[in-house]
């Protein structure tokens, strides 16, 4: 045995619960201080590092929401039929002049209502000879008509700090003006599978081998989160390798991943090895899959010991991990929202720890109900690709067929 690979003390420490986990996670989460401006085009997926305010109005001028015919409902006086003229053509982004009474300007959707004019008659209910249009009252001052600052009004903050950029927050900064934003610095992230039976696809396969998957599971999972990406490889069962890539590592990003190698058997390094650079403040949390979850420092980076097993690699990324990284950037709102669905399935297994299970959505009648892979070993990486998310079994829990439980969608921790 190298120098460095004792084996934890037994017992073991008490397990750190789930939601105890994730709250000490977030707690010790450095957001990034470092800012930079980015334009519009570059800016999706980042997260804004300041609050955004309208200098303008949107629209800055009242305007038509239909096509149809711009009139003055103050000058018309009740009665079942209006004849006007129609003295102007209005389309979107030439202003008109002046209504006058008696008249009507025909007008575009988006087009600036005319001084005088203060409501719309649709198109669809107008008759036009000529140039007079003829349509039927009431006529209510504000129909169909856009008021100036109707979408923002200028002073709204329309970016809060803390804000992760959509496509759609990337228009409303269009639509006040914004060519660019400011926005903190992507986040370091390097991380490594651990194990001698690792090879990469493409190779062949020698006994004992396993193609190493969790490379590319985590390579889309932390791209997916924004940030930059420093793939280390594979670091084979070895004390000494461990800690000389976790002490390089340690200064060139700001967080280092890895993916095996902390549980407590002769071979498993990264413990030790976390210790010997920095030290280790989180070990093993009560969850199902995926107990031996590690963090700690390293100099100045952090560090998360993630399970091999490669759903317990998946799912602990997706509960803490991803939070975590979306705090150390500054996202103000890290916490997935679960919804409420109907099991279709017994569970009988009432254990200690929570338990998170790979299920799909099977839409009914009586609505969304859950139905778990018959395969739940946290070696079944199909079995993550087969499902739409994880249904929570709480701890010392059975369920039955028809009860509630709670569901995360991978689409709300994925993407």
């Amino acid at each position: 045995m190298e120098d460095g690979s004792q084996l934890e003390t037994f017992p073991p420490r008490a397990l750190m619960s789930v939601d105890d986990a994730i709250a000490y996670l977030l707690a010790n989460a450095r957001v990034v201080d470092e800012v930079e401006s980015v334009l519009l085009t570059q800016a999706l997926g980042r997260v804004t590092a300041h609050g955004s305010r309208a200098s303008i109005d949107v629209p800055a001028f009242t305007n038509s929401e239909m096509d149809g015919y711009a009139v003055s409902a103050g000058d018309l006086i009740e009665k079942k039929k209006y004849h006007l003229k129609v003295t102007q053509r209005i389309t979107a982004g030439r202003p008109g002049h002046p209504l006058s009474a008696g008249e009507a300007a025909r007008i575009f959707t988006g087009a600036p209502l005319p001084p005088g004019a203060d409501a719309v008659v649709i198109q669809e209910n107008c008759l036009r000879r000529d140039d007079v249009v003829q349509f039927c009252g009431p006529i209510v001052a504000g129909q169909h008509v856009r008021p100036q600052g109707n979408n923002i009004a200028i002073g709204t903050e329309v970016l809060p700090s803390g804000t992760r950029i959509r496509p759609q927050e990337i228009g409303v900064a269009a639509a006040i003006g914004l060519k660019s934003l400011e926005v903190s610095r992507r986040l370091r992230v390097g991380f490594f599978s651990s194990g001698n039976e690792l090879v990469e696809p493409g190779t062949s396969l020698e006994p004992g081998q396993i193609y190493n998957s969790n490379r590319y599971v985590l390579l889309g999972l932390i791209e997916r989160l924004g940030c930059h990406t420093y793939d280390l490889g594979i670091v084979r069962d070895s004390f000494s390798e461990t800690k000389k890539v976790l002490t390089e590592s340690a200064g060139e990003v700001d967080v280092v991943i890895t993916s095996g190698g902390v549980s407590v058997g002769e071979e498993d390094h990264i413990k030790q090895a976390v210790e010997a650079v920095g030290e280790l403040q989180l070990w093993s949390v009560a969850v199902k899959p995926g107990k031996p979850l590690a963090f700690g420092k390293l100099g100045k980076a952090d560090f998360l010991g993630l399970p091999g097993n490669p759903v317990s690699t998946l799912v602990t990324f997706c509960l803490f991990v991803r939070p975590f990284l979306l705090k150390r950037q500054g996202v103000a709102c890290v916490t997935p929202t679960w919804s409420l669905v109907t099991a279709d399935f017994d569970w009988m297994e009432s254990g200690s720890r929570r338990e998170f299970v790979r299920a799909r959505i099977d839409w009914s009648e009586l609505g969304p109900k859950a139905i778990i892979y018959p395969k739940q070993g946290s070696d079944v990486l199909l079995s993550t690709a087969w499902a739409s998310g994880l249904v929570e079994i709480p701890e010392r829990r059975t369920i039955r067929a028809g009860d509630k439980v709670k569901f995360l969608s991978f689409n709300e921790v994925l993407f």
